[in-house]
């Protein structure tokens, strides 16, 4: 099984999937290391991506899912999937890849980005991300408000997976 965390920048995604890697036993994939140096250079001066920024890092990724299953392996990984045809990449074909959307208001998403320090993304770039989102709705993904304690968070990714999904057979 592979759970993506997804989100725009500052719900969390990657405190979230560090928690949720450790109370799955598994390994935690931050997608943004897979981001180029040009990629990361446009965010950090408050350029936002394009499609064709984003299509070889959202590729790269799904090579690395796909060595994943090919080896059996659970992974919790993050990345923004902003787009539904972002997530058709990530996702290909498999059924056992599952989004996990965490979702928050605008006001504590820029509440957060003010006070987050050394990340190469520019805290501008919040309004262009939610204006890019296109958001899932439960049929595509497990919706979590990020308004909860990182704890309470993690614990309903758990319920709803363990209610939604059968983990024995992952």
């Amino acid at each position: 099984m592979i759970v993506i965390a997804m989100g725009v920048c500052g719900t969390g995604k990657t405190l979230i999937g560090e928690l949720l890697s450790a109370h799955l036993a598994c390994e935690f994939i931050d997608g943004d290391t897979y981001h180029s140096a040009m990629n990361k250079s446009k965010m950090s001066q408050g350029i936002p991506l394009t499609d064709e920024d984003r299509f070889p890092w959202l590729q790269t990724i799904r090579n690395v899912i796909e060595d994943k299953q090919r080896k059996g392996e659970t992974a919790v990984f993050t990345c923004s999937s902003l787009k539904r045809s972002y997530r058709d990449i990530l996702r290909g074909n498999d059924k056992n890849v599952l989004f996990v959307y965490l979702k928050g208001s605008y006001e504590l998403l820029k509440h957060r980005l003010a006070e987050r320090k050394d990340h190469f993304f520019d805290p501008s770039l919040l309004q262009t991300q939610l204006d890019t989102l296109e958001e899932p709705d439960e049929s595509e993904a497990i919706v979590i408000d990020i308004k909860f304690t990182p704890k309470q968070i993690v614990e309903q990714i758990s319920q709803k997976l363990e209610t939604t999904y059968d983990l024995a057979k992952f």
